[in-house]
């Protein structure tokens, strides 16, 4: 494995290990009440906009194509309007387990949106790899503990599984139909412009629920989940994503929403707020090595050696 690839695999893996992380410090923050989920990802859009904005000038100016500006706006919509806004007004449909559910459907609408834009094959380990990946991640959201108000069952509205759904698409379609453009930037102009678009969209929709919130009755445990959440999760989070789009491809880049639930679950086990067991160890294990058989399987430019390297990557955005 060469250096960047390397790279790609650690910012993947440190991304959703943070995104992992998150589930657990944002019930911290919503325990009591004070702060919504739609306050909460306004606030990690808007932090991480002012992040990037921040180190912006710090770097060199980087002049973007009137063009590029529009198809920033587009990343943007994929990637963070639509991925979380869905998500968010899905979950408040359906019930959660349900929710974490249908979220392993992602690394398959990349593999299969690879295939039609990019023309990457569907290999035996890709699919291997993937149902690997799933079946790990479904033995872990089934056997975690859950109220009853978490149950998988009885609960779901077929709107916000569909919501949820639409989110998992929305960023397999960003992860693909990007990859090649994330190259043409830096991580500071592409970040910067797409948190920016991303918090004009979003604001109209959260405005009430912010002018709402009594932010005096935030305590210090909150204010510091809030800070992890808006700095690790979200500014550093999207940043290492764009290292990994560009190093890896777009299915084994989207393997790595797998590690979510494995993070949350050893995180839980560490609260006492779950139990491990030998399935929680067999479901671990079998999503590490979904990830290795997306690996290790052939590209189009491995499979094909009469065509010439750009045709393996063709820039559809």
């Amino acid at each position: 494995m060469n250096r960047s690839a390397f790279a790609g695999h650690v910012s993947m893996f440190l991304a959703n290990a943070s995104w992992g992380l998150m589930s657990p410090v944002a019930k911290i923050v919503m325990a009591g009440g004070i702060v919504t989920p739609l306050v909460l990802t306004d606030m990690r859009v808007f932090g991480a906009m002012i992040l990037f904005w921040v180190l912006f000038f710090f770097r060199n100016p980087e002049r973007v194509a009137p063009r590029d500006m529009v198809k920033l706006f587009g990343a943007s919509l994929l990637a963070i309007v639509f991925n979380q806004g869905c998500f968010i007004f899905g979950v408040g449909l359906t019930s959660p387990g349900d929710a974490s559910i249908i979220t392993t459907s992602m690394p398959l609408w990349a593999m299969i949106l690879a295939a039609f834009f990019l023309k990457e094959p569907v290999t035996g380990k890709k699919v291997a790899g993937i149902a690997f990946g799933a079946t790990g991640a479904l033995l872990l959201i089934l056997g975690s503990n859950q109220g009853p108000e978490d149950t998988t069952g009885g609960n779901g509205n077929v709107w916000g599984d569909l919501l949820v759904l639409s989110a998992q698409l929305s960023y397999a379609l960003y992860i693909v139909l990007f990859k090649n453009f994330v190259t043409r930037y830096s991580l500071t102009t592409i970040m910067k412009w797409m948190f920016t678009y991303a918090f004009i969209c979003i604001l109209p929709f959260s405005y009430d629920d912010l002018t709402a919130t009594d932010w005096s009755a935030l305590n210090l445990q909150a204010v510091g989940a809030i800070c992890f959440i808006v700095v690790c999760a979200t500014f550093i989070s999207y940043m290492l994503i764009v290292v990994g789009q560009k190093r890896l491809r777009p299915t084994v880049a989207g393997m790595y929403n797998y590690i979510q639930p494995s993070v949350a679950c050893v995180v839980s086990v560490y609260l006492g707020m779950d139990s491990f067991n030998y399935t929680k160890a067999f479901a671990i294990a079998l999503i590490f090595g979904g990830v290795y058989l997306v690996t290790v399987s052939k590209s189009r430019a491995e499979m094909s050696d009469k065509r010439r390297p750009k045709e393996s990557s063709k820039d559809f955005i």
